[in-house]
């Protein structure tokens, strides 16, 4: 992606006297692209008013999806993820991308036939 000052360079070579930091945001309000005087820029993209992606010169990225308002599954270009479950507007499972998970999900009891019918095939149970 160029910059602000890259894209309006002239083809003579001059540049286009430029006021910095640029800033542009959309209808809301939410700022989705900002640049400096040394080059450095950001952008970002909205959903409902939520950030759902931001990047930047330097390659630095990250994605978030939510789920009824809350961030769900959050993802950064330096391979680290994090997703999260909530019942009842409460954090019941955690699980990110080192192994950590916590899980506070209460257990469902169900028959072997309720089981069978979830896995698709007939289930043995050992002990």
């Amino acid at each position: 992606m160029g910059t602000i000052k890259e894209i309006t360079k002239l083809s003579n070579g001059k540049e286009l006297d430029i006021k910095y930091p640029i800033r542009l945001c959309d209808k809301d309000g939410n700022e989705t692209y900002y640049e400096d005087s040394d080059g450095y820029w950001q952008k970002c993209e909205y959903d409902d008013g939520k950030e759902v992606y931001f990047e930047n010169s330097d390659g630095y990225w990250w994605n978030r999806e939510y789920k009824d308002g809350k961030v769900v599954y959050h993802e950064e270009s330096n391979d680290h993820w994090w997703k999260r479950e909530y019942e009842g507007g409460k954090e019941v499972y955690f699980e990110d991308s080192t192994g950590y998970i916590s899980d506070n999900r209460e257990p469902v009891d169900m028959t072997l036939e309720e089981v069978c019918k979830l896995a698709g095939k007939k289930v043995r149970i050992t002990i």
